[in-house]
């Protein structure tokens, strides 16, 4: 935990690079990894479930078919009875699977929090609930972590249903200019311009090798359990959204590798939720304020952190009509 404190006691003089090194190579980190003995990988998953639906049982069917998985831990915020039910059933078969409930609705992050201390092995996935792998998967992800000993965290290619690459997947780390040029599409202006690379590269050129990446989606994030430990887990300050590229955020300022794997491959259905949209919105427009003031307020003038914060939630306040409309004629056409 030393590399912990030593990042909340700086946190706030430390500066941000407005475009971070993404081609570092190789080198001591306060997030380096402990060396396990004899290669042996074993893995604890982590999976927050909150209103989910029946694609949480594939979702546990498929990690409990992976041999690396030596314990799944499943927190509930908050599913239907009925679907619990058949998630009990599951864990009376499978001891591997334990349950974390009656806690209520904690959030993403509280509840990824709660299931890492729970957790007992070397290696610990966050998993998406509405995510499903074939066999195998788990494994061929923890091997990066023998070839490349310095990698602090991982994901792998993170599929739609179709098969396209998910916006958000890998992504440059999120500051205030890159929100702007993605926005706007101001690469457009200067498409080679390293100045003006977009946030998301999920339709940039796809990468065919293990390369390292600033920022990654929570659906698919494994690392050695050391390296969430030292960076203190998530921040409970996110309810929803954006807790995880705070965690990027602070993978690179301790020094530490996030690595992408292209040719490991976890499909994930997005907004499988049964939520009224408007609260996911919500939590995610206070999310993306809470990240600016903590990260920038030391970097940009407040009344130009102002001028996003007003921006987020007038974009907030526009989309909530049409959303809340489309989410009520959903409704109303699955119970006819």
């Amino acid at each position: 935990m030393e590399a912990f404190h030593k990042i909340l006691k700086n946190e706030e003089e430390q500066n941000v690079l407005l475009y971070p090194n993404k081609n570092k190579v190789s080198q001591p980190s306060d997030l380096q990894p402990k060396l396990l003995a004899h290669g042996i990988k074993r893995c604890s998953v982590i999976i927050v479930s909150y209103k989910t639906g029946d694609i949480l049982l594939d979702c546990l069917k498929s990690v409990l078919e992976q041999e690396a998985v030596k314990q799944v831990i499943l927190v509930d915020n908050g599913n239907t009875r009925l679907l619990m039910q058949q998630v009990n059933i599951l864990a009376d078969k499978d001891p591997r699977l334990q349950i974390i409930t009656g806690q209520g609705n904690v959030g993403f992050a509280g509840g990824c929090n709660l299931g890492a201390r729970r957790a007992r092995y070397d290696y610990i996935l966050l998993l998406n609930p509405d995510s499903k792998m074939g066999k195998g998967i788990i494994s061929e992800a923890l091997d990066v972590f023998t070839s490349h000993p310095e990698a602090s965290v991982l994901t792998v290619r993170i599929e739609n249903p179709d098969g396209t690459e998910q916006r958000g997947a890998r992504r440059n780390l999120m500051t205030p200019w890159t929100c702007v040029v993605e926005q706007f599409r101001l690469d457009r202006l200067a498409p080679n311009h390293p100045h003006f690379e977009r946030l998301n590269l999920n339709e940039t050129e796809p990468l065919q090798q293990i390369s390292p990446v600033q920022c990654i989606s929570g659906a698919f994030m494994l690392m050695p359990s050391s390296v969430y430990s030292d960076l203190g887990g998530m921040d409970e300050r996110y309810f929803l959204h954006v807790e995880d590229v705070d965690f990027c955020m602070r993978v690179e300022r301790a020094g530490g590798i996030i690595l992408y794997n292209p040719n490991v491959k976890v499909m994930h259905q997005k907004s499988s939720s049964d939520v009224f949209p408007g609260f996911i919105e919500w939590y995610k427009a206070k999310s993306f304020c809470t990240y600016f003031d903590k990260h920038f307020r030391n970097q940009y003038p407040k009344w130009i952190l102002n001028i996003f914060a007003t921006a987020i939630y007038v974009r907030f306040g526009l989309r909530l009509v049409p959303t809340t409309i489309l989410w009520l004629l959903n409704k109303l056409s699955s119970q006819n």
